[in-house]
């Protein structure tokens, strides 16, 4: 997460349910870390991300199984139910491929995060951005149902896909809806 004028990051290697906070690895937005432990090995689009979209607070990087079972199709993510939506746009974008840690990947995630709140990351696993942490990981657990709801739909027959017009009303409408604070969108 942002934390003024640096980032604050889960270190490299070390499993999530064995993290101490003095494991979270202070980094400066040129790279440099402070901590007995090292960045994360995607530290540069986190970076890149924080630099490119000022309103950004947090962003979370995770492997879930049906996203990273989508992204291995490269294809981007349509819009078969409206909720595709809390993403920002009317398709939740899959960046090309590149190896993990590399400036190649940080440029397509930039970029296949341009007017959007989360992507997928081809043959990898998603990215989600918010205001807060928990903004974030909401919106990445949107996400990962989304690809699974995707999936079966995928395996019952040929989902039909709203067209531009109808997200664009989706669109309108989730611009005020909810608690401005969250806005996290359900029913």
């Amino acid at each position: 997460m942002r934390f003024d004028d640096r980032i604050l990051i889960t270190p490299s290697g070390v499993p999530y349910p064995r993290l101490v906070p003095s494991d979270i690895v202070e980094l400066s937005l040129e790279g440099d870390a402070v901590g007995r432990l090292r960045p994360s090995s995607e530290w540069r689009f986190h970076r890149d991300i924080y630099g490119a979209r000022p309103e950004v607070g947090a962003v979370v990087h995770l492997h879930p199984p049906f996203a990273s079972a989508f992204a291995t199709l490269r294809r981007d993510l349509p819009a078969f139910h409206y909720m595709v939506a809390v993403a920002g746009g009317s398709s939740i974008r899959c960046a090309p491929y590149a190896t993990f840690g590399t400036q190649q990947l940080s440029d397509h995630v930039v970029a296949a995060l341009d007017d959007r709140k989360a992507c997928l990351l081809a043959n990898h696993g998603i990215v989600a951005v918010g205001e807060t942490l928990e903004a974030a990981g909401d919106l990445a657990a949107e996400v990962e149902a989304l690809c699974e709801i995707y999936i079966h739909a995928l395996q019952a027959g040929t989902p039909v896909i709203l067209t531009e017009a109808e997200m664009a009303e989706v669109l309108a409408r989730f611009a005020d809806y909810g608690d401005p604070g969250r806005r996290h969108h359900r029913d």
